[in-house]
């Protein structure tokens, strides 16, 4: 009796020192994610979770290629909760969740958290929240890509150190703020989680203080790096007309030399449909090329941003770069995706590692 006693609790050990993670993809091939993000309207704002089973498939329809992961954001002014059921049915289209953590009060930008501050995460005001999250997570038992703090060197976000003590404290900050909620939902034995640190190509401010790199909370806290790297985003922009080859030249090699080693994923790009000085469709065109060309070997997956948005009372000032929105751009995708069918990998590969 003591010895099957002993043989269950090594089991369950065994069960728990297992970890869940999205393996890579081949050599040479590279996941697509999507992202849908709904329209703007006068009764409607973007939630950045609006996506639902029917976009997927109308997405997947329109381009000729299943995709690997949805993202979408958790914000936590709606809900604290773990977001249980929309991870199950993405699940169950045999896709990787890739969940948004967003602690933050409201969904506007560029200025300070007036409630999850860092200073109040890092003072475990959140822990029995973020510890709940992680364990319900857990119970979920399949792998999960997870992001906290997105684009953390970019001033239109709350956790910029802009917004918190400024160069000689801000980085700082975000970074014990990373560490504490990782180290806190790993302690409650998430393994499942995989964590992807997501940087903007350009700092902004372009400070040497709010450079990405002063942002890193250090390789044991990542298991993916992400980039966000954007064409215009809205039609009166005029600058960001640079191609995404340009944007790589940037910041691919900080990102190799910070964390070598580590996978890249190009977490989010776009261009708005209605941009007088840029065509989505030809941005788009040689942004895949690009990709494609295996140019950047240590990038392994790619997703757009689809959405659009409100900007004033101007409707033809409102943004869009949802792909099939435009019979070109949905052109592009379809013709490059299938021209490089061989080098997209569209079933996320699992992985159960032991510890």
């Amino acid at each position: 009796m003591k010895t099957i006693h002993l043989l269950l609790a090594f089991c369950a050990a065994t069960v728990q020192a297992q970890e869940h993670h999205v393996g890579l993809p081949p050599a040479g091939k590279l996941y697509h994610g999507f992202y849908w993000g709904g329209v703007g309207t006068d009764e409607h704002d973007p939630t950045e979770h609006d996506v639902t089973p029917k976009d997927v498939v109308g997405y997947e329809e329109g381009v000729g290629k299943q995709v690997a992961w949805i993202y979408f954001a958790n914000n936590w002014f709606e809900s604290r909760r773990f977001p249980v059921a929309m991870c199950s049915w993405i699940r169950d289209l045999g896709k990787i969740p890739y969940v948004r953590l967003m602690l933050r009060s409201d969904v506007d930008q560029k200025h300070s958290e007036k409630f999850f501050s860092l200073q109040r995460i890092v003072s475990g005001k959140f822990d029995n929240d973020l510890r709940a999250w992680a364990r319900d997570a857990k119970n979920f038992g399949s792998p999960i890509l997870i992001e906290w703090g997105t684009e953390p060197n970019g001033d239109w976000f709350s956790w910029n150190g802009k917004w918190n003590g400024g160069a000689r404290e801000g980085p700082a900050r975000y970074v014990a703020a990373y560490r504490h909620i990782v180290d806190l939902m790993r302690a409650e034995g998430a393994n499942n989680l995989h964590w992807v640190w997501h940087v903007n190509w350009l700092d902004e401010p372009e400070k040497y203080w709010n450079r990405f790199e002063n942002y890193f909370p250090g390789e044991d806290y990542c298991d993916w790096v992400a980039l966000s790297a954007y064409g215009p985003t809205t039609p009166m922009t005029t600058d960001s007309t640079e191609s995404l080859a340009f944007k790589m030249r940037e910041a691919y090699p900080r990102l190799m030399k910070l964390a070598p080693g580590k996978p890249i994923i190009i977490a989010e790009f776009g261009c708005d449909l209605h941009n007088r000085r840029i065509n989505a469709a030809g941005w788009a065109k040689s942004a895949l090329e690009d990709l494609f060309s295996n140019r950047w070997p240590g990038v392994i997956g790619f997703c757009w941003w689809n959405e659009g948005w409100q900007n004033d009372d101007h409707k033809r000032h409102d943004s869009d770069m949802i792909i099939l929105h435009d019979v070109d751009l949905t052109r592009v995708f379809r013709d490059e995706l299938a021209k490089h069918a061989d080098k997209i990998q569209e079933t996320p590969i699992e992985m159960t590692k032991h510890e």
